[in-house]
């Protein structure tokens, strides 16, 4: 438990930050879920399309720290790879 005021204000902060990250994670999932679900169809412009404006969101949640900037490129390369094989 939080004893001093500082350690009381941290654990505010964390709260809140928790509730910012969860949501901007949530939100980068269902990018990715769309890219998926593009891909399980074999729609090539779709899942392009859909990696296309998946990426920023991944590398908008590196520089916000919800993801390390290694995996966020592990996933792109990985998705890229998967879109491409398609065609």
């Amino acid at each position: 438990m939080a004893n001093t005021p500082q350690s009381k204000k941290r654990a505010r902060q964390n709260a809140r930050r928790l509730e910012v990250n969860k949501a901007r994670r949530s939100r980068i999932r269902t990018f990715l879920r769309k890219v998926e679900d593009a891909i399980a169809s074999g729609n090539k412009d779709a899942a392009a399309a859909a990696l296309k404006s998946a990426q920023p969101e991944l590398m908008r949640g590196v520089t916000k720290g919800v993801y390390h900037k290694n995996t966020a490129s592990r996933k792109m390369s990985r998705l890229a790879a998967r879109v491409k094989a398609i065609g």
